[in-house]
């Protein structure tokens, strides 16, 4: 359609309609009216301008399309057909399939950001959104009508594709911004109090059970002021303690609980408290920072990177193993700081044995047998039981109070237990009295910086943490024993200790929720999930430092997605320290921020009926899984009271009603072979049930066998006569397992063999009874049973 007949047209509008849709119009013949050369010849420069921001490629899997819906009816009509012709949708769809394969449209396309995936989707969207629209932009329309005619080139609807892929990716109109955001190079100067004083850092360097963190405590005790950064609520609460029992009024600051010494409330000037507690902007004349080797840990490094670059100290005293040093120092020399190394040695000796242990007949009194699993745990407890020995229980998932209840009683000299068996969460926070670590297995699952599950020996810095809690200096043994459950290990275990620990290349970082919030300004159609992965991608960090792995942040974040809340509150959410392998915390974080949403206080009430207080004892260990399931829940309460006072408002009598549970929870722990013992019995007699329904069909098996093999009924019921006896059998072995001279997987190999064996005899039986009727019987070997 020629120029003249457009303004001819148009003229004819009348002027309510002409002053509605100039803009539109007016841009139109901007697209329209150069020729196509010129526009593309302008479309590269741009591209270039565009695409300069940026040192990495993105990945743009992680850009999710929204959807842009076409067009309906509009209230003013058709005003592009009524300036020119209604299109005829099939021309129309061969010009964008045209438009598509053309080579010099893609490569225009990957200027601009996008590669063949993007290009691809944003095409398909944009042809939907063409030809599903009852009536298009006054601009296309007119563009498309002269494509028609021939009078444009295909290529110019270039602009109008590019404008719907920004719709649909808006992450292509602001890369510059999002990677200015998520630039992560000079984390120093993100503490400017931190970069305006002149801070002295000294690193106490040395093993387990060598004094660096007790001598960093005396600096820390003699301070006017001072905060005590430390890996573990154990840990945390063992320094409040300490402090103030040495007259130094002491708060206690951990996720989940805030305690003020001083009776006014106000803050005492020493503070003991978990490493993300820690704060950045009080001045204090002591800091200590410990277990600073952490600092490189995939999911909570970010914690001590902070904590490191960011305390407002004049002194930090740095307490951990000597592969940190040289990333100290380095980080330390960005923000102009030296460090001061001071080396220790182990105050006890420490030796690995040249025998393994071999069999639980040989444990001895202040031994404690090193697992990496809860069944490990329950086989080994159940079995040192039925040897007529008793021993505590540490592992991770147990409540702390019940963790200081097994030390206790493991340390105590008049009481019988003598025999303590772990996971490596007894590595730090507990003071222990061990002579001899003995490693069950060497092999530990774990979780990479990728988010990915690999299971692998232990490493050096591991095995030194666990082996050095054997023969500590405040215990009864003056000297530490290690060794292996199985002699194949031991070597092994030797060589992992031998070995130099890799030094440290690299420290955490996570982003902020200001960093998040100023993703979401840009991108505000998008998942918080979406927008951690497309944080991270954009991310640039210097060689010194990593993004920490976000999986637990992520599944949060998807978890709670449909839940109508501000992106502030759910960013809280996310942080909530949760175990994602329990489901019913899972479901209890869904459901607090179900009630959050709706305005819903969640009363002590409320939580009580939600978690059916009161709860029963444990009868099995299921049970004492779910009372530790149940605590986590609480906890998660505290941690969210402590940001949300007005929703969660009941923290005392919370927090009054966990210790309860900590003690139902400690009694089951205590009697924890006992609810192993019936807890194998309950699966002996699940194993029993489907042992008689096995046995009735091998039983009907061997009839037909015999039938087919012309054998008489005789020979069949003989097959399957030994069958029926094995009720009397079994409820001897239940009486076995309950007294603990058989264990289930003994039975069942037993019970396997047995059935293997009536197998074979009950052939044997067919097939002679087939060769009496007419040949003569071939004499047989017969295995013996």
């Amino acid at each position: 359609m020629s120029f003249p007949r457009c303004a001819l047209l148009w003229a004819r509008l009348p002027a309510g309609r002409q002053a509605r849709h100039r803009a539109a119009v007016c841009s139109a013949l901007r697209a329209h009216c150069g020729p196509s050369p010129a526009v593309l010849g302008r479309v590269p420069a741009l591209a270039a301008s565009s695409a300069s921001g940026g040192s990495k490629a993105p990945n743009t899997s992680l850009f999710v399309p929204l959807t842009v819906k076409p067009q309906g009816p509009s209230a003013d009509g058709d005003v592009g057909a009524e300036l020119t012709r209604p299109l005829d949708k099939n021309e129309v769809k061969k010009i964008l399939d045209k438009f598509y394969k053309r080579k010099e449209i893609q490569k225009l396309g990957a200027d601009y950001g996008l590669d063949a995936r993007l290009f691809h989707q944003a095409f398909i969207s944009f042809r939907n959104y063409i030809m599903q629209s009852h009536s298009l932009d006054v601009d296309i329309h007119i563009v498309l009508n002269d494509i028609c005619f021939s009078a444009a080139h295909v290529d110019d609807l270039f602009p109008f594709f590019l404008r719907h892929a920004k719709q649909i990716f808006p992450v292509l109109e602001c890369k510059d911004d999002l990677r200015k955001i998520s630039d992560l190079r000079l984390p120093p100067n993100w503490y400017s109090e931190a970069r305006a004083i002149r801070r002295k850092i000294i690193f106490h360097s040395g093993p387990t059970n060598s004094g660096k963190t007790y001598h960093a405590i005396q600096k820390y005790l003699s301070a006017k002021s001072g905060v005590y950064c430390g890996p573990l609520k154990l840990l945390a609460h063992e320094i409040f303690e300490k402090s103030n029992a040495a007259g130094v009024p002491c708060d206690l600051v951990t996720g989940e609980e805030r305690v003020t010494v001083e009776a006014d409330g106000k803050q005492a000037a020493h503070v003991a408290c978990t490493v993300e507690m820690c704060s950045v902007t009080t001045p204090y004349e002591v800091a200590v920072i410990d277990e600073i080797q952490m600092i490189r840990d995939p999911a909570r490094g970010w914690a001590w990177t902070r904590a490191l670059l960011g305390l407002c100290a004049e002194e930090i005293h740095l307490c951990g193993e000597s592969a940190a040093i040289d990333l100290v120092t380095e980080l330390m020399y960005t923000t102009g700081e030296e460090v001061e190394v001071r080396n220790y040695k182990r105050l006890t000796p420490i030796s690995v044995l040249d025998h393994a242990l071999e069999s639980l007949d040989n444990l001895r009194p202040g031994d404690c047998v090193v697992c990496f699993s809860k069944n490990d745990i329950y086989s080994v407890s159940r079995q040192i039981e039925i040897r007529g020995l008793e021993s505590a229980v540490i592992y991770g998932s147990l409540p702390p109070g019940t963790k200081l209840a097994q030390a206790k009683k493991f340390n105590d000299p008049s009481d019988p237990c003598k025999i303590l068996v772990a996971t490596d969460a007894i590595g730090m926070g507990l003071n222990l009295s061990i002579r001899r670590i003995i490693f069950y297995s060497l092999i530990k699952p774990s979780i990479n910086e990728k988010g990915e599950k690999e299971i692998e020996p232990i490493t050096t810095s591991q095995a030194l943490q666990i082996a050095g809690r054997a023969g500590r200096f405040s215990s009864q043994y003056r000297e530490g024993e290690v060794t292996t459950m199985n002699r194949e290990d031991l070597g092994l275990l030797k060589e992992i200790l031998n070995r130099p620990v890799d030094p440290i290349r690299a420290a955490g970082l996570h982003p902020t929720a200001e960093q998040i919030e100023m993703f979401a300004y840009h991108l505000p159609d998008t998942t918080l999930s979406n927008l951690i992965d497309i944080f991270v991608d954009f991310s640039q960090v210097d060689g010194q430092y990593f993004v920490c792995n976000m999986d637990d942040f992520k599944f949060s974040a998807e978890l709670i997605q449909h839940i109508p809340l501000s992106l502030r509150v759910r960013y809280v959410f996310c942080t909530a320290p949760i175990n994602k392998k329990q489901p019913f915390v899972c479901s209890s974080l869904l459901q607090f921020a179900r009630q959050y949403s709706r305005n819903e206080p969640l009363t002590f009430a409320w939580l009580r009926r939600y978690i059916k207080w009161p709860l029963q004892p444990p009868k099995n260990i299921k049970d004492l899984m779910d009372l530790e399931a149940v605590h986590d829940v609480l906890d998660l309460y505290l941690w969210l009271s402590y940001r949300f006072m007005d929703m969660f408002p009941d923290t005392s009598l919370v927090r009054d009603l966990q210790k309860e549970l900590d003690g139902v929870i400690q009694d089951g722990v205590h009697n924890i072979t006992k609810l192993i013992k019936i807890s194998e019995t309950r699966k002996l007699l699940q194993l029993e049930s489907s042992l008689a329904g096995s046995q009735s069909r091998l039983s009907g098996t061997l009839k037909s066998q015999a039938r087919r093999a012309r054998g008489t009924k005789t020979a069949g019921s003989k097959a399957a006569e030994p069958l029926g006896t094995s009720a009397g059998e079994l409820s001897l072995a239940s009486r076995l397992v309950q007294q603990g001279l058989l264990t289930p997987d003994m039975l069942k190999q037993l019970e396997k063999e047995w059935m293997t064996q009536q197998t074979e005899h009950g052939q044997e039986r067919t097939e002679s009874g087939t060769y009496s009727k007419g040949t003569r019987r071939k004499k047989k070997e017969h295995n013996s049973d």
